[in-house]
């Protein structure tokens, strides 16, 4: 009866299918729009916190899951995890929503109040002592963590992940399929760690967001905003903890480590936009490099005398789809260490 749990993400897929226009008809209607920053045409404004739907629908989706695991499948218990992960995923969306809503313009939520959102965002994982605080250190072998791992290391990953995934952002296209791309890696990880559930779950957000980035890329009709990006890198985490394989989620965040970097280069004040030119092109906005966004747009014009945005946006998937590869080839070693 495995097979009826393509329904789930069936049920994420056509709901956001359903959904996502009309949220675009709606936000036209009402005036809910925000400038596309890196085309010329200043006047071009697109529908706002498109990431209720993609949150709304994987939530439905997952819930049909749990659905089917209850009273087709006579489920193994792991509905505790699900519904904490749930909630967390929720949390952050609340949290991104009222970012969304003070406008990143005006300051949105001040950094203090996002970082202890963010913390309180991941006690729903705290409470249960989701994971294994057991790790495998090099060198040194396995080590008990005790409370340290439930009350210190689950809160900074969580929070560490939802916040940094915002850092890479503002291309159109961009946020969703860096989460398209991580997630279907994570999954599959998720798959052959004996970790099927957990595998279901994330392909529910794959399902949400593949129908997003339709919309999304360029030219976007739609745009994630924070509530998108703090429940992505949060389901992230939550996936990496739940699914026992933190080593490897972090090794295919790197781009997120360097973006983290480059921005605290540019005491998170720095945007992640380029300068359009009148055909389109991009130039760079600052003489210094303060984003991967950045970074690529410079390489770029190291080969091509004119870059886009779609130029841009290729080159990080190409990077981020390099390093999950990396970390297939190496995961072998982690996973039967685990």
């Amino acid at each position: 009866m495995e097979y009826l749990l393509i329904v789930a993400f069936l049920v994420s897929l056509i709901l956001t299918w359903l959904a996502l226009p009309k949220w675009i008809v709606k936000c036209k209607k009402i005036g809910l729009l925000w400038e596309d920053m890196n085309k010329p045409d200043k006047n071009r404004n697109v529908a706002a916190s498109g990431g209720v739907i993609v949150v709304m629908t994987f939530v439905l989706g997952v819930l049909t899951y749990i659905a089917i695991r209850t009273f087709i499948m006579q489920g193994d218990g792991v509905n505790v995890q699900i519904f904490a992960l749930l909630t967390v995923i929720l949390l952050f969306a609340i949290v991104g929503l009222v970012d969304d809503l003070l406008g990143w313009k005006h300051g949105g939520l001040s950094v203090r109040i996002r970082i202890f959102l963010a913390f309180v965002a991941s006690i729903p994982l705290v409470v249960i002592n989701a994971g294994n605080a057991s790790m495998n250190i090099p060198f040194i072998g396995y080590v008990s963590l005790g409370l340290l791992y439930p009350l210190v290391l689950i809160p900074i990953g969580i929070a560490g992940a939802a916040i940094t995934f915002n850092f890479l952002a503002g291309f159109n296209g961009l946020e969703a399929g860096q989460g398209i791309i991580i997630i279907s890696f994570l999954s599959f990880i998720a798959y052959i760690t004996n970790s099927g559930w957990l595998a279901i779950i994330g392909l529910c957000m794959v399902a949400s967001l593949s129908v997003f980035y339709f919309y999304n890329k360029v030219p976007a009709k739609v745009f994630p905003g924070d509530i998108l990006t703090y429940s992505v890198g949060a389901l992230m985490a939550g996936m990496a903890i739940l699914g026992d394989f933190e080593r490897i989620a972090v090794f295919v965040f790197i781009p997120y480590i360097l973006e983290t970097g480059l921005k605290l280069r540019g005491g998170l004040r720095k945007q992640s936009f380029a300068k359009p030119n009148p055909d389109g092109s991009l130039e760079m906005p600052y003489k210094k490099i303060y984003g991967l966004t950045h970074l690529s747009l410079f390489i770029l014009k190291k080969f091509k005398r004119k870059v886009y945005e779609n130029d841009v946006i290729y080159l990080i998937f190409i990077f981020q789809i390099f390093i999950c590869l990396i970390a297939l080839l190496i995961a072998n070693r982690w996973i039967f260490s685990i």
